[in-house]
């Protein structure tokens, strides 16, 4: 036989044979190391603490919100809830900070808390006004009224949503994946419902108390910018060299009126 004639039988067969080979097992991705946390060292630990003042004249109480819309928030307060967006007591200090380290820590990557954050809608109004949450830790939202909420953060960085719950539901658990200050929370059923969360990517955070004080231990030494949120009053910024084993003790004060 020709050998020419038998050459693209063979090509042929060489094709087909090439054709019906397994394709190759795809390789396992390579998994990312798992993130190294940063640990403080308990020797060299250092505390920050501090108190939220207003300077003027203190302002009245504002008038009592008007919740005639629903009879049941009504009858939870007795028609006299007052406004909480500026809270001074007796001696000038300020509730409702949110006060953080914005700077100086960069670099450093903390373990996200197990605990969640709550929120709870009681009396038509959200608990607490000021909320910290770490990113990516758990957000607990509980309705312990008999009618029906709606909780909406406004977030700009994170992700907007927003999510009935009705007397009896579930708890709602959410997460904020990026640090966002502050995000507005409000209720589209309930007008006059108002709550600030604050995200930031490490624990050192806190929200000043009935007192105007706030604490934050456990503080690596370092030079920091502090600052100091408040949501009718603006921002302050302090900054602050922490030494090992320091205690630091700030003041802000807040100017209106």
């Amino acid at each position: 036989m020709n050998r020419n004639a038998l050459w693209p039988a063979a090509c042929a067969i060489a094709l087909v044979t090439g054709c019906s080979r397994p394709a190759p097992e795809p390789q396992p991705k390579a998994q990312a190391p798992p993130p190294t946390f940063f640990k403080v060292d308990p020797a060299t630990a250092a505390t920050i603490t501090g108190t939220l003042h207003f300077r003027g004249k203190k302002p009245p109480p504002k008038p009592a919100v008007d919740m005639s819309s629903d009879p049941a928030c009504m009858e939870a307060h007795k028609g006299k809830q007052l406004d909480e967006s500026l809270v001074v007591n007796e001696k000038g200090s300020l509730a409702n900070v949110f006060v953080y380290i914005k700077s100086g820590l960069e670099g450093k990557t903390f373990e996200t808390p197990t605990t969640a954050g709550t929120i709870d809608q009681k009396g038509c109004w959200f608990h607490p006004r000021i909320l910290g949450l770490q990113t990516n830790q758990q957000l607990q939202v509980i309705n312990s009224d008999p009618v029906t909420h709606n909780i909406h953060p406004l977030a700009q960085i994170n992700r907007e949503w927003n999510h009935s719950q009705g007397q009896g539901d579930a708890p709602l658990k959410r997460k904020f994946v990026k640090s966002e200050i502050m995000i507005r929370v409000k209720c589209n059923i309930h007008s006059w419902m108002r709550a600030y969360i604050g995200v930031v990517d490490h624990p050192y955070f806190a929200v000043s108390g009935a007192k105007g004080t706030f604490e934050m231990p456990n503080v690596p030494p370092g030079d920091y910018v502090i600052e100091a949120w408040h949501e009718t009053l603006g921002v302050m910024e302090q900054h602050v060299k922490v030494a090992p084993s320091a205690k630091i003790s700030l003041d802000f004060a807040f100017h209106g009126g």
